[in-house]
C-alpha cells in the first residue's frame, strides 16, 4: 500500500480529496525506525504529530515506581503524538517501535497551516483526541471490572479487531507482534500471570499461540469470557490459581 493510500484510510486525512492528500504528503517528512527504536519519549518536549504508514507503535507511560503500562497498540494509518499539537510542553507518554516502521512527520506549524486550509480535518484531530480518552477510561474500567483472564480476553479481541486476519481453516490470525511481557503490560498483569491465562486458553481449544501471533479459534468463548459477570458461576471461566503453564516465551 503506498503513502498516499495509507493518508486517504487515516482517520485524520479520510475527507480529503487526491489534490489535498498530495499536498500533504509533500509537507511531511518520511523516517523509518526499527523495533525498540523510540520515536519520543515522555517528558521530552516535543510538537511534532505522526501517521504510521507501515509497521506497529506501542504507546507507553511509566508510573512513579517505573511499571511500564501499554495504552494503546498503533498500527497503519493512525497519528501519534497528537496531544502536543493542541498541548506544546512535555509529552505525557513514551512511543516506541514495536517493528520496523515507517512513519510520516508533520511538524505544529505546517499541520496548523493545513487545518486552516481544511477545516474537516480539525473535526477529525478532536475525534481522535476523544477516541484516545475512550480507551483511557476503558482502561480504567477494565482494570476495576474484569479479572487477569477477561482482560486478556478482550484484548486479543481488540488485537483482532485491529489487525485480525481470516484464518483458511476459520479462525482469526492476529499478529500482534508483542512479547508476552508487553502484552503483561497491555492488560496490567504479570508475564507470568499472562502465559498462565493464554496456556489456559489453548487448553480449551479457544486460541492458538504461534510466536508473536495468536489465533483465534473461538471468538464466540473469548466474548463470553469479557463479558462474564460472575467467573466463578461460568463454565467457560477460569481458575483463578493451579494454571500450568505450556506456552514458551515470545
Amino acid at each position: 500500500m503506498g503513502v498516499d493510500d495509507v493518508l486517504k484510510r487515516a482517520p485524520l486525512f479520510s475527507a480529503l480529496d487526491d489534490e489535498s492528500v498530495a499536498a500533504l504528503q509533500h509537507a511531511t517528512t518520511e523516517t523509518q525506525i526499527k523495533r525498540g527504536e523510540v520515536i519520543f519519549r515522555e517528558g521530552e518536549l516535543g510538537n511534532e504529530l505522526y501517521i504510521i504508514v507501515r509497521g506497529k507503535v506501542k504507546i507507553c507511560r511509566t508510573t512513579n515506581d517505573g511499571r511500564v503500562s501499554l495504552l494503546v497498540v498503533a498500527g497503519p494509518g493512525d497519528a501519534i503524538g497528537e496531544t502536543a499539537l493542541f498541548d506544546p510542553g512535555p509529552r505525557i507518554t513514551t512511543a516506541i517501535g514495536i517493528t520496523q516502521t515507517k512513519l510520516l512527520m508533520l511538524d505544529h506549524d505546517h499541520l496548523w497551516a493545513w487545518i486552516d486550509a481544511n477545516p474537516g480535518v480539525a473535526k477529525a484531530l478532536l475525534q481522535t483526541l476523544a477516541r484516545r480518552l475512550r480507551i483511557g477510561a476503558e482502561m480504567m474500567a477494565n482494570l476495576v471490572f474484569l479479572d487477569v483472564p477477561g482482560r486478556v480476553a478482550k484484548a486479543l479481541l481488540d488485537l483482532a479487531n485491529r489487525f485480525g486476519v481470516a484464518d483458511p481453516d476459520g479462525g482469526i490470525v492476529v499478529a500482534h507482534d508483542l512479547t508476552q511481557e508487553e502484552l503483561a503490560q497491555f492488560v496490567g498483569a504479570s508475564r507470568e500471570t499472562v502465559n498462565k491465562v493464554l496456556s489456559e486458553f489453548a487448553g480449551r481449544g479457544w486460541i492458538r499461540v504461534q510466536g508473536r501471533a495468536v489465533v483465534l479459534l473461538d471468538v464466540k468463548k473469548l466474548r463470553r469470557r469479557v463479558h462474564a459477570v460472575d467467573p466463578a458461576k461460568d463454565p467457560d471461566s477460569l481458575p483463578s490459581a493451579d494454571i500450568v503453564p505450556v506456552i514458551r516465551s515470545m
